[in-house]
């Protein structure tokens, strides 16, 4: 039997550039999240979906470029409190509901990996 990673049951690359696509407006439009991400969107955009990629086992492409991903290391200068990290999460699952993932087997177990992320990532209270 084979074993389907995240991002072969999700769609591989054309549901993670969705995700990414669909979650960044989201992102800078929220109050709580837009300060934590200054700088260019595209660049951001473009780590997330390596990251993506990665996390759900389409390739090593984030640390390919970057090294081993260690998100909490990464994010440290960056203030993650519980709120922020709700609200990251609340538009991840936004997100996968718009683009109908959250409907599939994969993406439920992509949202079900960012719930265990997400308060790991908190950094202050």
């Amino acid at each position: 039997m084979e074993i389907k990673t995240i991002y072969d049951r999700i769609g591989g690359d054309e549901s993670i550039r969705k995700i990414v696509d669909t979650f960044y407006p989201k992102v800078y439009e929220n109050e709580e999240l837009s300060p934590l991400f200054e700088g260019d969107i595209d660049e951001i955009k473009r780590k997330q979906w390596m990251f993506l990629t990665q996390l759900t086992g389409g390739g090593a492409l984030y640390s390919d470029e970057f090294g081993p991903p260690n998100m909490r290391v990464r994010h440290m200068p960056f203030e993650i409190t519980p709120v922020r990290a709700q609200a990251w999460l609340k538009l991840m699952h936004e997100t996968l509901t718009e683009t109908g993932l959250i409907e599939t087997e994969g993406g439920k177990a992509l949202f079900e990996r960012l719930s265990q992320i997400a308060p790991i990532m908190i950094n202050r209270q």
